[in-house]
């Protein structure tokens, strides 16, 4: 009886271990299993990848201006207004362009061409800030604005045309779908994501050499070798917007500014590009831009902007300035040194009115 006992205590101990065995191989495969699955053991996925501001230029934390959605536009005064406005910004040339169905007096391209997405994209050139801000004095005419004035610096200037009738349905459309595009900004402030982005200065000037390289590979598909654009089958307006020559915007557009057009390059160039995930370098977008703006465009009388020279943008590409660095730098950089100047020059001007009024008090 005692050896059948022990028989069957000694069985009973083989059996423990084989347990103990088999639940042991089958943790240890569990955890092999999940290493090999998530990486843990590779040291290769291991290594973060990093992402830098030349390739994201948006810090995830800071968020962005959300559009109101065209669906509540049923609650303003007159939504058919609004969006007749919309329909104007995006096939402007339909309506207003050398075949315009209402009149003929811009060059082709439509609002949206700069102010993407019917100026509703995320640092697209968009509207969003646009109702919350104006009026306001601006520098370039030395005089307050209103959304009118604004309006029609557009179509003079980017669509090198004539201005609207500021009691004409085309302007007001265009002014109540800026007004319902920007209505939950409040007054005098700027949302993150608005108008254009702002690029990083370089510490050399922008090369249209390089940037001819660099358009040549990535921006002829959609706007041609020679800048011309490409028109829809209809032929009346853009489906890509000719970027120089006679159709294109003349000098005195926002985006002959070399920083404009290099920021707006950057967040939405090539096609699919957004501001999440840019697909060109700082460097690709100052250069390109400086070549698009070394190319020929229409001209405009500019001898009544900025009646006050010290105003000038650091890249207003014609003089006279206040300073003494030559048009040449200020058309493409390098500009770190002309806005040091100018911070310097602000310190300087402050101090003395603070002077001033302590002297008086």
């Amino acid at each position: 009886m005692k050896n059948l006992a022990n028989n069957k205590l000694s069985k009973f101990g083989q059996l423990l271990n084989l347990i103990s065995w088999l639940l042991g191989g089958s943790i240890l495969l569990v955890i092999l299993l999940v290493g090999y699955f998530t990486g843990i053991f590779n040291r290769t996925n291991a290594i973060p990848i990093t992402v830098t501001t030349e390739n994201k230029p948006y810090k995830p934390e800071k968020t962005v201006w959300k559009l109101i959605s065209m669906d509540a536009v049923v609650h303003e005064p007159d939504p058919e207004l609004v969006k007749y406005g919309r329909e104007l910004i995006a096939n402007t040339a339909y309506y207003l362009g050398p075949k315009g169905k209402v009149a003929q007096q811009t060059n082709g391209m439509n609002c949206q061409n700069c102010h993407l997405d019917a100026g509703s994209r995320v640092w697209g050139n968009n509207y969003g800030a646009v109702a919350s801000t104006y009026p306001k004095f601006r520098e370039r005419s030395g005089t307050k604005e209103s959304i009118v004035k604004r309006v029609n610096d557009c179509m003079e200037r980017s669509l090198n045309g004539r201005g609207l009738d500021s009691t004409s349905r085309e302007m007001r459309a265009i002014v109540s779908y800026i007004k319902f595009i920007g209505q939950c900004v409040p007054k005098d402030t700027i949302p993150n994501g608005t108008g254009i982005w702002k690029l990083k200065f370089m510490n050399r000037a922008a090369d249209p050499t390089k940037g001819q390289v660099a358009y040549e590979q990535k921006c002829v598909s959609c706007h041609g070798k020679n800048g011309e654009g490409l028109k829809s089958p209809d032929g009346i307006v853009y489906t890509y917007p000719p970027l120089w020559g006679q159709h294109s915007y003349n000098i005195g557009a926002g985006l002959f500014r070399l920083s404009r057009l290099a920021g707006y390059i950057k967040t939405n160039m090539p096609f699919g590009a957004t501001y999440e995930k840019p697909q060109l370098s700082d460097e690709e977008a100052w250069d390109i831009a400086a070549y698009v703006n070394s190319r020929p465009r229409p001209t405009k009388d500019l001898s009544k902007d900025w009646p006050k020279i010290s105003g000038k943008p650091i890249d207003h590409p014609f003089g006279p300035y206040s300073d003494n660095f030559s048009e040449e730098q200020h058309k493409f950089g390098p500009f770190k040194p002309i806005d040091e100047f100018k911070k310097a020059e602000k310190k300087k001007q402050e101090a003395l009115k603070n002077k001033t009024q302590q002297i008086k008090s």
